[in-house]
């Protein structure tokens, strides 16, 4: 596209959970035109090397560059915690968010006592990234990780209020409530699905949902560079996956709170 500001944003994730970013990016900026990938052949990342998902996430900037997005966000936590530098070293001056670095800042700004607590997959709480990214700009907040395995799969099947996600949330939250934090980071991007049964079993806490604020850090980001669409089209989504897995419509309408018309196939790598 000839006018820099009509350029898509450039979303990524290793599979389907990053529709939630796309949500939230279409709440909070309406005008703007998104390009998505999900590496649905190759999930899950985090059960790879450094090397592996670093080659991957190449694949990926590359081929969204070549999409001519103006701006990425990084979707994915365990692409965010291990090839992050990466992608920010391909795009250049192109703004670069990510969930990590989005939910750190936006937990760290909520917390009132200083104990924040990190619901994630095991992949993410071992890569220790969100407490980095929250002891680098305050080394004296204390941060008490979860790792929450089973999650994942209840929201894909769509268990978003079913007693046996129930059970398990609450099995979860005991030692982040018993270490008396006042802040929880959704550390992953299925779990915004979950807030409502969250909010019901951590009455008092104040969730930071990194979809909502990584929208909000590029809605910042692009106001900053100058890169804000004010046309007055009506914005143009596309969706892009390595692989179409049964239930994937039905999975990403979930995700996404709409219908999914333009899904198409690429083959990276």
């Amino acid at each position: 596209m000839s006018n820099n500001k009509q350029r898509p944003i450039g979303v990524f994730d290793s599979g389907v959970g990053g529709l939630t970013n796309v949500r939230a990016l279409m709440e909070r900026l309406p005008m703007e035109n998104i390009v998505y990938f999900g590496d649905t052949a190759r999930v899950p990342y985090g059960v790879k090397s450094r090397a592996t998902i670093e080659t991957f996430t190449a694949q990926i900037v590359e081929f969204l560059l070549q999409n001519d997005v103006k701006a990425l966000v990084i979707a994915c936590n365990t692409i965010a915690a291990v090839a992050g530098q990466k992608v920010r070293a391909m795009a250049g001056n192109m703004p670069v968010l990510d969930v990590i670095t989005a939910g750190a800042e936006a937990a760290l700004a909520t917390t009132r006592t200083n104990h924040i607590g990190v619901m994630a997959t095991s992949t993410t709480v071992n890569s220790n990234a969100y407490a980095r990214a929250i002891h680098s700009r305050n080394p004296d907040v204390r941060v008490q990780s979860q790792a929450c395995p089973l999650l994942v799969p209840l929201v894909e099947e769509g268990w978003l209020d079913h007693e046996v996600t129930r059970l398990t949330a609450r099995e979860y939250l005991k030692p982040l409530l018993a270490d008396d934090i006042d802040t929880l980071v959704l550390g992953c991007t299925h779990y915004p699905l979950l807030k409502p049964l969250l909010k019901a079993e951590a009455p008092g806490i104040t969730l930071v949902d990194s979809a909502l604020t990584t929208a909000e850090a590029a809605a910042q980001a692009l106001a900053a560079a100058d890169l804000l669409n004010s046309g007055n089209g009506s914005a143009d989504y596309r969706f892009y996956v390595s692989d179409i897995p049964l239930r994937f419509r039905t999975i990403g309408e979930r995700f996404l709170g709409r219908s999914m018309e333009q899904i198409e196939m690429v083959s990276l790598g």
